[in-house]
């Protein structure tokens, strides 16, 4: 009979020293261990706590601290199961809330949670082409062919003939994150438009016939006034007679027969062993050295193409142009490479 009270009282130290361990490893504080228990609602009734709550001490010996071991163990498991379990069905609602949070990126791919877009990183950057300076905002993550269009649509250049230079020459394949490009930073443009290459690739002859056929025509100098009224006198009877289509050597005799500007006869003498042009009228004769005639200008006569009219400019301005009328067409090449020195005839 003692036996069995001792073996009782025993179980129920054991039950009590298993059930202290339990609330120590589940609170983490002896002071509140009883009142974990009964907030968990591990004990069936509140005799069974009233029972656990005593100090009774427990038997030492061998034989006690396995038994005490033994129930300890099992009761523990049982207890710590409980606790757990309990712990993580009641956090489960906001620790899952907290993990999906946490797991949840902010953007994936440019793409928001919420499924709108995400601003990219913009970075203010100056294109500097000739003396023009743009001020633009590019995303790091483009590449240096998306700079290139971006260049073209400010400056006209086509990608093709651009020369990008921040660093070195941009190649096309790279992004300006890579690049390294902060906010401020300056890039190079080297290139010609198209329209600049054109024009530079034209021949002469087309931009001389443009550049002609802009000008306003002349009126020839036959229609003007202030030559009309030699030249309606009509061709002198005794003028030397023209041959057209042909160059010959300035004669050996003077040129005579033409009119001058007052209406007057004149000839002309060549001297060239003197290298002076003598230019004779009724009056007098006016010896004039090559060198001081500036230049030679002639044109034909309207209805008469077979001679012209041509002008000896004797000082610095058209004002000193010294006129003669009906010259025969064969002669006027060399009358001007003789008075401006391209050759002689000796």
């Amino acid at each position: 009979m003692r036996n069995r009270k001792a073996i009782a009282v025993q179980q129920q130290q054991q039950k009590r020293h298993s059930s202290r361990i339990a609330k120590q490893l589940a609170m983490g504080s002896r002071g509140n261990r009883h009142e974990a228990k009964l907030d968990i609602g591990l004990y069936e009734n509140d005799t069974e706590a009233d029972a656990l709550s005593g100090d009774t001490n427990s038997s030492e010996g061998e034989g006690g601290s396995r038994g005490e071991v033994g129930v300890a163990g099992e009761v523990v498991g049982e207890v710590v199961g409980e606790v757990v379990g309990k712990e993580v069905t009641e956090s489960a609602p906001g620790e899952g809330s907290r993990n999906a949070d946490a797991e949840t990126p902010a953007a994936v791919n440019g793409v928001t949670a919420e499924g709108g877009e995400c601003t990219p990183d913009l970075v203010d950057i100056k294109i500097i082409y000739n003396k023009a300076k743009f001020d633009v905002s590019v995303s790091l993550d483009s590449t240096g062919a998306s700079l290139k269009n971006t260049i073209h649509t400010l400056t006209g250049v086509p990608p093709a003939m651009q020369k990008v230079m921040f660093k070195g020459l941009v190649r096309e394949e790279r992004t300006l994150r890579d690049m390294k490009v902060t906010s401020g930073a300056k890039f190079m443009v080297v290139g010609s438009t198209l329209t600049d290459v054109l024009a530079v690739n034209a021949p002469k002859e087309v931009v001389a016939q443009e550049t002609r056929a802009d000008e306003p025509k002349k009126e020839p100098l036959c229609r003007q006034k202030q030559h009309r009224k030699v030249l309606d006198k009509g061709k002198p009877d005794d003028i030397m007679p023209a041959i057209k289509g042909t160059m010959e050597r300035l004669p050996s005799v003077p040129l005579s027969g033409m009119f001058n500007k007052s209406g007057g006869k004149v000839r002309l003498t060549f001297k060239l062993e003197q290298d002076q042009l003598w230019i004779g009228t009724k009056e007098r004769t006016e010896k004039l050295p090559m060198g001081s005639i500036k230049n030679v200008v002639s044109e034909p006569i309207e209805g008469h193409e077979d001679y012209h009219m041509m002008a000896l400019q004797l000082g610095p301005t058209e004002a000193s142009y010294y006129w003669v009328y009906w010259v025969p067409v064969q002669y006027v090449d060399a009358i001007k490479d003789t008075v401006l020195g391209k050759w002689q005839f000796f």
